[in-house]
């Protein structure tokens, strides 16, 4: 069973596939508590609701036994050279990730439903998620071996780095094994954190409030002013922390997804056109893309 979900994974068009056991998440629910009551999420009231749900995959999918993860490389071929309204390389794609990503977790459900029966999956609820749903993706992903967590909390998948989407499929079977974690690897560097300019970062955790992502992307609220001139040219999301990990610059590889191919004008446009471009042009240009919802919270659009 392990062998065919994952043949079939790959098939789908994803890059890696793991397997790990329903359990409650317990120090990361402790965690998770300390954090939020510190304020360090912000804006993002959505991280307070679903706790339960969030900390125990068996609460948001009843009778579930098996978190099937899986990882999506989008590292793209080639890079903006733009000094502002830098898009990180996760919005780069034409195409909505969340899309491309459900088109996959569908083709995977039905080819286990074929060969194994409907009954795998809840019918009453949810069962494949991608990064807008209340899991915690990157430590199921760190759990099946997948990876381990960087000190910028990324996943660092080995033969990849992190320029990775994380899918989960949950499934109401027990399997014979699952994946065991691998061993951190990240040991004394910390030139992630020594990149931050906004110093969001410490070993392991992330103050979202200082984070350019957060601010670009998550916050309702205007850039504070101490932070405004240490943006980095960033309009959406953010790669610095990324961008100097020596895994990735060991690891990561351009993509081959056809479905991941960028929007042209992430590379065609020079700074004049960024600031140029109004509601409509943006709006035009991004209404497939995950740029939009950046664009929206920053009312350009």
């Amino acid at each position: 069973m392990r062998e065919f979900i994952h043949k079939a994974a790959f098939s789908a068009g994803f890059d890696a596939c793991g397997f790990a056991r329903a359990e409650a998440l317990t120090e990361d629910a402790a965690f998770l508590r300390e954090w939020l009551s510190q304020g360090k999420h912000g804006d993002m009231q959505y991280l307070e609701r679903n706790f339960e749900k969030r900390t125990d995959p068996r609460v948001l999918v009843p009778d579930c036994k098996t978190i099937i993860v899986l990882l999506l490389n989008y590292y793209p071929e080639l890079k903006q050279t733009t000094e502002r309204h830098k898009i990180a390389k996760y919005a780069y794609p034409e195409v909505d990730y969340h899309t491309t990503i459900r088109e996959k977790l569908s083709r995977l459900e039905k080819e286990i439903a074929l060969e194994y029966g409907a009954d795998f999956f809840s019918i009453e609820h949810q069962h494949s998620f991608i990064d807008s749903a209340p899991v915690l993706e990157r430590r199921w992903a760190q759990k099946t071996g997948l990876g381990w967590l960087g000190k910028h909390t990324q996943l660092i998948a080995p033969g990849y780095g992190s320029y990775v989407f994380i899918a989960t499929l949950m499934i109401n079977k027990e399997l014979d094994s699952y994946d065991s974690p691998i061993n951190d690897r990240c040991g004394t560097c910390t030139r992630c954190i020594d990149a931050c300019p906004t110093q969001a970062l410490i070993p392991g955790t992330l103050d979202a409030r200082k984070c350019i992502s957060y601010l670009t992307i998550e916050s309702k609220s205007e850039v504070p002013f101490e932070l405004r001139d240490k943006l980095s040219g960033y309009s959406v999301g953010c790669d610095i922390c990324a961008d100097v990990c020596p895994w990735n610059k060991k690891w990561a590889l351009p993509h081959r997804h056809e479905e991941l191919k960028p929007a042209e004008v992430i590379f065609s446009w020079k700074e004049e056109d960024w600031e140029n471009a109004g509601p409509e042009e943006l709006r035009r240009q991004f209404r497939k893309s995950a740029v939009m919802r950046a664009l929206k919270n920053q009312h350009r659009i």
